[in-house]
C-alpha cells in the first residue's frame, strides 16, 4: 500500500489501539470467564466489512511473505458468502493481527440497542456464572459502530475517484483486491 494510504488508516489503528486495550482490560478482569482461544472459531463467518478494514487487511497481506500472502488469495478465491472466514485455517486467523473491530470485540459483552431496548449481549461460552456486569466491563456496539463509520469516512475522503465507493466490502474482496 502507497505511504498516502498506509497514512490514511492512522485513525483505524488509533480505534484498534483503543478497543484492543479495552478487550485487555475486560479480560484481564474476567481471566476465568473468556473461553474465546485458538480453536473456538465457530463465530468466524465470512463478513463484509468497511473499505477502512478491508484496506488493513489487504495492508497487512502484502506485508507478509509471497507465499503465504498467495495462499491467502487461493482461499479468498475459494471462499462463499455463506461460508467461514476465507482468514481461517485450523481455527486460527491467518491475519490475526489485521482482525477488523468485530473479529476483536466478539465475545466480549456488548450493549445495543435492540427491539427498541438496550441489551447486553456476549458468547455463551464466555461469562459463565457470572450474575451481572460492570459497565466498564461491557462494550458500548452502537457507540462503536458509529466511531468505526467516521473513521471509514474520514479514510474515504479523496480516495474514490468516482465518489462512488463501496458502502461494504466482504473479507475475501478486499484480500482478492476488488471493491
Amino acid at each position: 500500500m502507497a505511504g498516502e494510504e498506509s497514512e490514511k488508516l492512522n485513525n483505524y489503528r488509533a480505534l484498534i489501539e483503543r478497543v484492543d486495550a479495552m478487550c485487555q482490560r475486560i479480560g484481564e478482569r474476567f481471566p476465568d470467564r473468556i473461553a474465546c482461544r485458538k480453536g473456538c472459531s465457530d463465530c468466524c463467518r465470512h463478513l463484509s466489512l468497511f473499505p477502512v478494514e478491508g484496506a488493513a487487511l489487504a495492508e497487512a497481506l502484502e506485508e507478509l511473505p509471497a507465499a503465504g500472502a498467495d495462499r491467502i488469495r487461493r482461499r479468498a478465491g475459494e471462499t462463499t458468502p455463506d461460508g467461514p472466514c476465507p482468514l481461517l485455517e485450523d481455527g486460527a486467523c491467518l491475519l490475526y493481527g489485521a482482525r477488523p473491530l468485530i473479529c476483536r470485540t466478539h465475545g466480549m459483552p456488548l450493549i445495543m440497542m435492540a427491539d427498541g431496548e438496550r441489551r447486553v449481549d456476549f458468547c455463551p461460552q464466555n461469562f459463565q456464572g457470572v450474575p451481572s456486569l460492570p459497565g466498564d466491563a461491557v462494550i458500548d456496539l452502537d457507540r462503536l459502530n458509529e466511531i468505526l463509520a467516521a473513521v471509514n469516512s474520514l479514510f474515504l475522503d479523496g480516495v474514490a475517484d468516482d465518489g462512488q465507493a463501496p458502502r461494504r466490502i466482504t473479507i475475501a474482496n478486499a484480500l482478492l483486491g476488488k471493491s
